[in-house]
């Protein structure tokens, strides 16, 4: 009979960065499984910070799998030729090339977002595991940064609050993809088969999304993927948009992740937005690896 794996407690520590988001998880090690009262010390940081690191993991699929898992069910990432081989539930995120061949997404995160929102249930987090992390000079490069959706909600003038209160946008998953193969030349076009039958239908969701567990009204629009605001003019959806923009990623909101070999980063994608920093290009390798786990309806 196996031995039942040693479940951790709660002696760690959580130590938050000096920014209004952002906190760093000291003395977890995620290969081994959390007991009930370290679990909830993690979910109680995580809705508190919204952006949480695990630094100097050593990790299997599995163990990334599993840990993810204790969020929610996990979803499968609509470009499966860059989900792991026998885990499907891993999308690899790289700038690597084999014979040629990508083995992952090379342009992910290149514009502001919240990841999935173009489904009807878009992902509560993300967890992003690092495996290779490109460095020049002694300094890591391919930062990820976060903006603090809430607190950019809180900051808008009254007369703003009021204008988008009760407002729909439209999320599109094609809009985007068609705006990367265009810009940076590293996915194919769409072709009318993936348009029309591969990839998700575009996603009506609030402007301001109320958060499912802290009750936080968040602003849910993102560059990358919202194309249009419902039930008002084009010009006055593109004005607000634009100014929607702008807002949630003013240098006070933002928290910026420096990343090192071993890290899992894990954040919330109601609470915050995020982009990648691309300032390295091979011969310096990028490899991540990347669950998602499956949200609710937003209201």
């Amino acid at each position: 009979m196996l031995d039942a794996p040693e479940l951790q407690s709660t002696t760690f520590e959580i130590q938050p960065s000096d920014t209004m988001l952002g906190a760093e998880v000291v003395g977890l090690d995620l290969s081994k499984p959390l007991d009930e009262a370290a679990f909830e010390k993690v979910s109680a940081a995580f809705d508190t910070f919204s952006v949480v690191c695990f630094r100097n993991q050593v990790l299997t699929p599995e163990q990334h799998i599993a840990f993810s898992r204790r969020f929610g069910p996990l979803q499968v990432n609509v470009r499966s030729e860059f989900n792991k081989v026998g885990y499907p539930e891993i999308f690899i995120v790289s700038n690597v090339l084999v014979d040629g061949k990508a083995i992952g997404s090379q342009d992910a995160g290149r514009y502001w977002h919240s990841d999935l929102c173009y489904l009807q249930k878009p992902s509560r987090t993300s967890l992003l595991y690092a495996l290779e992390v490109p460095q020049r000079d002694g300094a890591s490069l391919g930062d990820t940064l976060f903006a603090s959706a809430g607190a950019a909600y809180e900051d808008l003038p009254s007369e703003v609050k009021r204008r988008v209160e009760g407002l729909r946008a439209i999320n599109s998953y094609n809009a985007m993809y068609d705006r990367k193969a265009s810009e940076f030349g590293v996915r194919p076009s769409l072709t009318d088969d993936q348009r029309n039958n591969k990839y998700p239908k575009d996603a009506m969701h609030p402007v301001i999304r109320t958060h499912p567990i802290t009750g936080r009204k968040c602003i849910y629009v993102c560059e990358g993927y919202t194309t249009r605001i419902l039930d008002i003019p084009e010009r006055e959806s593109r004005e607000l948009l634009d100014l929607l923009f702008a807002q949630v990623t003013k240098p006070q909101y933002v928290y910026r992740h420096r990343w090192g070999i071993g890290d899992l980063l894990m954040w919330d994608n109601c609470a915050v937005q995020h982009l990648a920093s691309f300032d390295y290009a091979l011969p310096l390798r990028r490899l991540m690896e990347r669950t998602t786990v499956e949200g609710s309806v937003p209201y």
